[in-house]
């Protein structure tokens, strides 16, 4: 039986006809801030991009990375420019590559950083996104440099336990390989392995779960923001300099 109401200006209605001629106030949807994600193609950017996506108060309108000209490849992770573009197509987000050459000097790099960090400036993005952990100095660093240009930096993992972090990344089901680490710090056979439960075991107690002081670094193939896995697998080792080995990750 249909429940029927009287109302003052007319005949009776259904309750549901009641609430259907109220006028429904709309809602907006807030305005996502648009920020660049500065982008190394490793676990911690990945999941800082994470976080900023799983927030939704951010857009990332761009994957900055520093490629070294000679080489073509991501500077100190040594991974292919073309993994890289395949990543950024997998995210679904633009890629800009600031060239820097080999053996780059800092005022070089600070040059170029300035001329980048312009670029977005002109655009109306006010924020660098970062994936730094808990050092101090790096962070004081990039703040100092944004701040000369009117920018400022968000940092979406910042002061994660390392621990819990990675083992994190690994229970969401992303893929890494190690593409680089320092052999002052990790043994030199772990580069090319796989970033999961066996790794982390295996790490020396003096090394950060995270490799936040540098022991490794990292190429994400796969995870649950990305469109689709990216093909590839680790290759032949490279000693490129007596403390750091590489995996030269290629194309599968």
């Amino acid at each position: 039986m249909t429940t029927r109401v009287e109302t003052h200006s007319g005949p009776s209605q259904t309750i549901a006809s009641v609430h259907t001629d109220k006028e429904r106030p709309s809602r907006k949807r807030p305005v996502k801030e648009r920020v660049v994600l500065s982008w190394s193609g490793g676990k911690d950017s990945t999941m800082a991009a994470y976080h900023l996506l799983a927030s939704h108060k951010y857009e990332i309108t761009a994957l900055l990375t520093t490629v070294t000209e000679e080489f073509d490849r991501i500077s100190m992770h040594g991974v292919r420019r073309e993994l890289l573009e395949q990543q950024a197509e997998s995210l679904d987000i633009p890629l800009h590559m600031m060239m820097i050459p080999k053996d780059c000097t800092n005022e070089v790099y600070e040059t170029r950083m300035r001329e980048t960090l312009g670029h977005f400036k002109t655009q109306g993005i006010t924020k660098i996104a970062f994936g730094d952990l808990f050092l101090e100095d790096v962070k004081q660093y990039r703040d100092e440099r944004l701040a000369q240009v009117g920018m400022s930096g968000l940092y979406p993992i910042w002061m994660r336990d390392t621990d819990e972090l990675v083992r994190t990344f690994i229970g969401l089901g992303f893929k890494a390989l190690l593409a680089c680490v320092d052999t002052e710090a990790i043994d030199a056979s772990f580069a090319g392995r796989e970033i999961d439960h066996a790794l982390l075991a295996d790490l020396p107690d003096s090394a950060d779960p995270c490799g936040e002081y540098g022991e490794y670094h990292s190429f994400v193939y796969a995870g649950p923001i990305f469109k689709q896995a990216i093909a590839c697998r680790a290759g032949a080792a490279v000693r490129r300099t007596p403390r750091f080995n590489y995996c030269d990750i290629v194309p599968a």
